[in-house]
Protein backbone atom coordinates (compact mmCIF):
# COMPACT_ATOMS: atom_id res chain seq x y z
CA UNK A 1 0.00 0.00 0.00
CA UNK A 2 1.13 3.45 -1.24
CA UNK A 3 1.82 6.00 2.05
CA UNK A 4 -1.26 8.61 1.25
CA UNK A 5 -3.44 10.37 2.67
CA UNK A 6 -7.42 10.72 1.44
CA UNK A 7 -9.33 13.66 2.42
CA UNK A 8 -12.73 13.09 3.81
CA UNK A 9 -13.32 16.57 4.68
CA UNK A 10 -11.75 20.10 4.33
CA UNK A 11 -14.38 22.00 5.78
CA UNK A 12 -14.45 24.08 8.84
CA UNK A 13 -17.46 24.20 11.62
CA UNK A 14 -20.11 25.43 9.30
CA UNK A 15 -20.48 22.72 6.51
CA UNK A 16 -21.01 24.14 2.50
CA UNK A 17 -22.22 22.74 -0.69
CA UNK A 18 -18.08 21.85 -1.63
CA UNK A 19 -17.17 20.98 1.79
CA UNK A 20 -17.91 18.23 4.52
CA UNK A 21 -16.91 19.19 8.49
CA UNK A 22 -13.21 17.20 8.87
CA UNK A 23 -11.65 14.07 8.17
CA UNK A 24 -8.72 12.34 6.45
CA UNK A 25 -7.45 8.38 6.27
CA UNK A 26 -4.18 8.20 6.54
CA UNK A 27 -2.22 5.34 4.95
CA UNK A 28 1.49 4.60 6.50
CA UNK A 29 3.25 1.27 5.97
CA UNK A 30 -0.13 -1.13 5.04
CA UNK A 31 -1.87 0.63 8.09
CA UNK A 32 -5.54 3.24 7.74
CA UNK A 33 -5.89 5.76 10.53
CA UNK A 34 -9.07 7.84 10.98
CA UNK A 35 -7.96 11.41 11.27
CA UNK A 36 -10.80 13.17 13.00
CA UNK A 37 -14.19 11.98 11.92
CA UNK A 38 -16.65 15.13 11.40
CA UNK A 39 -20.69 14.43 10.36
CA UNK A 40 -21.04 12.65 7.38
CA UNK A 41 -17.40 11.04 7.21
CA UNK A 42 -18.56 7.35 6.67
CA UNK A 43 -20.72 8.05 4.08
CA UNK A 44 -17.65 9.74 1.98
CA UNK A 45 -15.63 6.91 3.36
CA UNK A 46 -17.96 4.30 2.05
CA UNK A 47 -18.36 6.30 -1.51
CA UNK A 48 -14.63 6.68 -1.83
CA UNK A 49 -14.81 2.43 -0.90
CA UNK A 50 -12.46 2.97 1.89
CA UNK A 51 -11.74 -0.64 3.29
CA UNK A 52 -12.96 -0.52 7.01
CA UNK A 53 -11.61 -3.93 7.58
CA UNK A 54 -8.04 -2.01 7.49
CA UNK A 55 -9.26 0.68 10.00
CA UNK A 56 -7.29 -0.11 12.89
CA UNK A 57 -7.24 3.64 15.18
CA UNK A 58 -8.82 6.79 14.72
CA UNK A 59 -7.10 10.01 16.74
CA UNK A 60 -9.23 13.00 17.19
CA UNK A 61 -7.79 16.31 17.98
CA UNK A 62 -10.11 18.09 19.74
CA UNK A 63 -13.74 18.15 21.07
CA UNK A 64 -15.57 20.72 18.95
CA UNK A 65 -18.40 19.10 17.24
CA UNK A 66 -16.77 19.00 13.73
CA UNK A 67 -14.29 17.01 14.33
CA UNK A 68 -16.22 14.19 16.25
CA UNK A 69 -19.50 14.56 15.27
CA UNK A 70 -19.70 11.51 12.97
CA UNK A 71 -18.14 8.73 15.78
CA UNK A 72 -21.16 7.53 16.92
CA UNK A 73 -22.61 6.81 13.39
CA UNK A 74 -19.61 5.08 12.12
CA UNK A 75 -19.06 3.25 14.59
CA UNK A 76 -22.61 2.01 14.55
CA UNK A 77 -22.39 0.78 10.92
CA UNK A 78 -19.22 -0.90 11.77
CA UNK A 79 -21.14 -2.58 14.20
CA UNK A 80 -24.28 -3.87 11.52
CA UNK A 81 -21.05 -4.84 9.20
CA UNK A 82 -20.41 -7.27 11.63
CA UNK A 83 -16.81 -5.82 12.86
CA UNK A 84 -14.89 -7.72 14.97
CA UNK A 85 -11.86 -6.42 15.42
CA UNK A 86 -11.25 -3.94 18.69
CA UNK A 87 -11.57 -0.39 17.24
CA UNK A 88 -8.95 1.95 19.26
CA UNK A 89 -9.73 5.45 19.79
CA UNK A 90 -6.91 8.18 20.61
CA UNK A 91 -8.38 11.59 22.11
CA UNK A 92 -9.02 13.99 25.05
CA UNK A 93 -10.10 12.04 27.55
CA UNK A 94 -13.66 13.61 28.02
CA UNK A 95 -14.65 11.92 24.83
CA UNK A 96 -15.58 8.86 26.40
CA UNK A 97 -17.25 10.50 28.52
CA UNK A 98 -19.71 11.94 26.28
CA UNK A 99 -19.71 8.95 23.87
CA UNK A 100 -19.91 5.98 25.74
CA UNK A 101 -23.45 6.73 26.37
CA UNK A 102 -24.49 7.01 22.82
CA UNK A 103 -22.95 3.72 21.84
CA UNK A 104 -24.79 2.01 25.18
CA UNK A 105 -27.88 3.58 23.90
CA UNK A 106 -27.83 3.15 20.31
CA UNK A 107 -25.96 0.06 19.92
CA UNK A 108 -25.99 -1.32 23.39
CA UNK A 109 -25.56 -5.72 23.47
CA UNK A 110 -25.36 -5.21 19.89
CA UNK A 111 -22.40 -3.71 19.76
CA UNK A 112 -20.16 -6.60 17.61
CA UNK A 113 -16.94 -4.93 18.79
CA UNK A 114 -15.32 -3.06 21.35
CA UNK A 115 -14.28 0.20 21.28
CA UNK A 116 -11.27 0.85 23.45
CA UNK A 117 -10.54 4.75 24.44
CA UNK A 118 -6.86 6.20 24.99
CA UNK A 119 -7.19 9.51 27.00
CA UNK A 120 -4.45 11.67 25.76
CA UNK A 121 -3.16 15.06 27.18
CA UNK A 122 -3.72 17.51 24.46
CA UNK A 123 -1.50 20.07 25.96
CA UNK A 124 1.65 17.78 26.40
CA UNK A 125 3.95 16.41 23.29
CA UNK A 126 4.10 12.60 23.75
CA UNK A 127 4.57 9.25 21.91
CA UNK A 128 0.67 8.09 22.01
CA UNK A 129 0.65 5.07 19.90
CA UNK A 130 3.71 2.88 18.97
CA UNK A 131 4.17 -0.60 17.56
CA UNK A 132 7.38 -2.29 15.06
CA UNK A 133 6.83 0.20 11.95
CA UNK A 134 4.95 3.56 13.59
CA UNK A 135 4.70 6.33 16.45
CA UNK A 136 2.33 8.70 16.55
CA UNK A 137 2.76 11.97 19.09
CA UNK A 138 0.74 14.55 20.15
CA UNK A 139 1.83 18.05 18.82
CA UNK A 140 0.61 20.49 20.93
CA UNK A 141 -1.44 23.73 19.77
CA UNK A 142 -2.99 26.90 20.47
CA UNK A 143 -7.40 26.78 20.24
CA UNK A 144 -9.95 27.42 22.33
CA UNK A 145 -10.39 24.23 23.73
CA UNK A 146 -7.34 21.35 24.37
CA UNK A 147 -6.49 20.53 20.96
CA UNK A 148 -3.27 18.80 19.33
CA UNK A 149 -2.33 17.46 16.16
CA UNK A 150 -0.28 14.26 15.80
CA UNK A 151 2.84 13.41 13.76
CA UNK A 152 2.94 9.92 12.26
CA UNK A 153 6.63 8.36 11.73
CA UNK A 154 7.05 5.27 9.71
CA UNK A 155 10.61 4.41 11.66
CA UNK A 156 13.16 5.63 9.62
CA UNK A 157 11.17 6.66 6.39
CA UNK A 158 8.29 9.00 6.30
CA UNK A 159 6.54 11.14 8.28
CA UNK A 160 3.00 13.32 7.90
CA UNK A 161 1.95 16.20 10.39
CA UNK A 162 -1.65 16.61 10.73
CA UNK A 163 -1.58 20.26 12.42
CA UNK A 164 -5.70 20.68 13.19
CA UNK A 165 -7.38 23.66 14.67
CA UNK A 166 -4.88 26.41 15.81
CA UNK A 167 -3.48 30.10 15.73
CA UNK A 168 -0.11 30.96 14.52
CA UNK A 169 2.47 28.57 16.99
CA UNK A 170 5.83 28.88 15.56
CA UNK A 171 6.99 26.13 19.13
CA UNK A 172 5.70 23.48 16.69
CA UNK A 173 8.54 24.11 13.81
CA UNK A 174 11.24 22.24 15.45
CA UNK A 175 8.37 19.29 16.05
CA UNK A 176 7.51 18.65 12.77
CA UNK A 177 10.76 19.85 10.59
CA UNK A 178 11.88 18.31 7.47
CA UNK A 179 8.17 16.05 7.74
CA UNK A 180 7.49 14.59 3.99
CA UNK A 181 3.84 16.24 4.16
CA UNK A 182 2.13 18.82 6.38
CA UNK A 183 -1.46 19.08 6.54
CA UNK A 184 -2.44 22.38 8.37
CA UNK A 185 -5.43 24.61 8.41
CA UNK A 186 -5.94 27.45 6.97
CA UNK A 187 -9.55 28.62 7.99
CA UNK A 188 -9.05 31.83 6.45
CA UNK A 189 -7.62 34.15 4.44
CA UNK A 190 -5.55 37.95 4.49
CA UNK A 191 -8.63 39.65 4.47
CA UNK A 192 -10.26 37.88 7.78
CA UNK A 193 -6.75 37.94 9.75
CA UNK A 194 -8.48 39.84 12.61
CA UNK A 195 -10.72 37.05 13.21
CA UNK A 196 -7.84 34.46 13.49
CA UNK A 197 -7.10 35.92 17.47
CA UNK A 198 -10.28 35.94 17.85
CA UNK A 199 -11.71 32.49 16.79
CA UNK A 200 -7.65 30.91 17.28
CA UNK A 201 -7.03 29.94 14.04
CA UNK A 202 -4.59 30.38 11.22
CA UNK A 203 -4.61 32.44 7.22
CA UNK A 204 -3.14 30.58 4.54
CA UNK A 205 -0.40 32.61 4.65
CA UNK A 206 0.48 31.38 8.56
CA UNK A 207 -0.01 27.69 7.84
CA UNK A 208 2.87 28.03 5.13
CA UNK A 209 5.13 30.00 6.58
CA UNK A 210 4.89 27.38 9.25
CA UNK A 211 5.91 25.11 6.38
CA UNK A 212 8.50 26.97 5.41
CA UNK A 213 10.15 27.51 8.12
CA UNK A 214 9.54 23.73 9.39
CA UNK A 215 11.07 23.02 6.07
CA UNK A 216 8.64 20.44 5.27
CA UNK A 217 8.67 18.98 1.90
CA UNK A 218 5.29 19.64 0.68
CA UNK A 219 2.44 21.58 2.60
CA UNK A 220 -1.57 20.53 2.59
CA UNK A 221 -3.96 23.17 3.65
CA UNK A 222 -7.48 22.48 4.78
CA UNK A 223 -10.55 23.14 7.38
CA UNK A 224 -11.69 26.44 5.01
CA UNK A 225 -13.76 28.86 6.38
CA UNK A 226 -17.10 28.91 4.24
CA UNK A 227 -16.58 33.00 4.29
CA UNK A 228 -14.60 32.13 1.09
CA UNK A 229 -16.55 30.87 -1.64
CA UNK A 230 -13.10 30.74 -3.93
CA UNK A 231 -10.47 28.09 -2.31
CA UNK A 232 -7.74 29.47 -4.60
CA UNK A 233 -7.26 32.38 -2.66
CA UNK A 234 -6.44 30.67 0.20
CA UNK A 235 -3.79 28.46 -2.21
CA UNK A 236 -2.30 31.64 -3.93
CA UNK A 237 -2.01 33.59 -0.82
CA UNK A 238 0.15 30.06 0.57
CA UNK A 239 2.36 29.63 -3.01
CA UNK A 240 3.37 33.12 -2.20
CA UNK A 241 5.59 31.88 0.72
CA UNK A 242 5.62 28.27 0.39
CA UNK A 243 5.32 26.81 -3.19
CA UNK A 244 4.85 23.04 -2.36
CA UNK A 245 1.40 23.81 -0.99
CA UNK A 246 -1.31 22.05 -2.13
CA UNK A 247 -5.35 22.16 -1.36
CA UNK A 248 -6.86 19.70 0.54
CA UNK A 249 -9.45 19.03 -1.74
CA UNK A 250 -12.40 16.68 -0.66
CA UNK A 251 -12.56 12.85 -2.22
CA UNK A 252 -8.79 13.55 -3.49
CA UNK A 253 -5.92 11.03 -1.97
CA UNK A 254 -2.47 12.26 -1.78
CA UNK A 255 0.95 10.08 -1.83
CA UNK A 256 3.70 11.05 -0.12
Amino acid sequence: MTDAVTILGSGSALPTYQNSPSGQILSLNDKSFLIDCGEGVQITMRQLGVKTARLYSVFISHLHGDHCFGLIGLISTLSMMNRTQPLHIYAHADLQKLLQPLIDYHCGDMLSFEVVFHPINPRKQAIIFEDRNITVETIPLKHKVPTCGFLFCDKGQKRYAYVSDTMYSPKIIPQISGVDLLYHEATYTDEHEARCKSTTHSTARQAATIARDAEAKNLLIGHFSARVDDHQLFLHEALEVFPNTRLAVERKTIEF
